[in-house]
């Protein structure tokens, strides 16, 4: 039996599994307190984007998301990121058969991995799947639809179109749930950084692919895009659940990194 070891805990978030528990649990408290729409705890997303930096910086945006996909008690949850490490063509699929989470191991989709490789040919390259992008996202998954499967999905050079034809036919199924990962502009000032990212977040809440390419800078801008393609296929409405930068966590306004959650509800 084969399993996607960890290959950034300790780095990115805790290795230890009460440190992570503890941080989402402090991280709820603050929603909790600090929430005016109750209703927005009980909605459930067919697919979210959240960022993928240290817990530290961006794990309360993320966790925003996260929560609320885990209203839908999904069978499988699809995490699709973009590689930093190793320069890809098209997308690579994780081909184990479990996915190592300091809170225990998730089971791997094995049936949707053949059937996504069959369909639309995606490949195997063990060496993309050392990827930060996708991994910060399985904790929250163990967390919050613990019973889930999970498929891995890292992309490189790949066309938007193709991906949406992916994340398409994945929504195709109401037990299926899809989790886009990205930050977005990076080492700005924070001035410049929320102009660049408010054209993103403006892109999103549009669904307008055009407007992504007037400046946005998110690292998995591949994915936002082809996210915005199949929700507007599919008459998904976006919402914007949360945006801050890590100066939030720092206090370093001279370079930052911006992180925003967005929800698509629906259909």
């Amino acid at each position: 039996m084969s399993t996607r070891e960890t290959a950034v805990a300790g780095q990115f978030y805790p290795s230890d599994a009460n440190e992570i528990k503890e941080m989402f649990e402090h991280y709820n408290r603050i929603i909790e307190e600090h929430l005016q729409n109750e209703e927005l705890l009980h909605m459930k997303p067919r697919a979210v984007i959240v960022p993928h930096a240290g817990y530290v910086y961006s794990a309360f945006t993320a966790n925003v998301a996260m929560r609320l996909l885990g209203n839908t008690e999904a069978k499988r949850v699809v995490v699709i990121g973009p590689s930093h490490r190793v320069y890809l063509k098209g997308t690579s699929i994780s081909d184990y058969d479990s996915y190592n989470t300091p809170l225990g191991a998730l089971p791997i989709d094995r049936e949707l991995v053949n059937e996504l490789k069959s369909r639309f040919g995606l490949q195997f390259v063990p060496d993309a799947h050392h990827e930060h992008s996708t991994e910060v996202q399985m904790p929250f998954v163990k967390t919050y639809d613990t019973d889930a499967s999970v498929v891995e999905l890292v992309y490189g050079d790949e066309d938007p179109a193709r991906l949406a034809e992916v994340i398409d036919y994945l929504l195709d199924d109401p037990d299926t749930v899809v989790v886009i990962s990205t930050d977005l502009s990076h080492y700005y000032d924070i001035e410049k950084a929320k102009r660049l990212d408010s054209i993103c977040m403006d892109a999103v809440q549009k669904l307008d692919t055009a407007e992504l390419h007037q400046g946005c800078e998110a690292c998995g801008k591949i994915g936002v895009e082809a996210m915005l393609i199949a929700a507007k296929r599919r008459g998904l409405k976006p919402l914007l659940l949360d945006y801050r930068t890590s100066a939030d966590a720092s206090g370093d306004e001279s370079q930052v990194v911006g992180y925003m959650s967005a929800a698509f509800l629906g259909e």
